[in-house]
């Protein structure tokens, strides 16, 4: 367990995850459903093809998995840096 008194290290990760997943979601939300419609659009899902499915509903679905995640992740990143509620 890492020393409380060290507020630097405990933004830094957490500015670190909050980077990575907002790259996430972008790369989903703008590459899947938006670069990569028309290639996406040969597949389907259901009756809608993929890349209008990713761009309407999708991007919102991973939205709320990185949503998850990151509570997830800052609950045990808030263990790591013995920081409690």
């Amino acid at each position: 367990m890492a020393e409380p008194t060290r507020p630097a290290d405990y933004w830094r990760a957490n500015e670190t995850l909050i980077r990575g997943l907002l790259v996430l979601w972008a790369g989903i939300s703008l590459g899947a459903g938006i670069l990569l419609a028309e290639p996406l659009n040969r597949f389907h899902l259901g009756s809608a093809p993929l890349g209008f499915w990713i761009a309407q509903q999708g991007s919102i679905f991973c939205f709320v998995a990185i949503i998850f995640y990151y509570a997830w992740r800052m609950d045990r990143l808030d263990r790591d840096f013995g920081i409690g509620e």
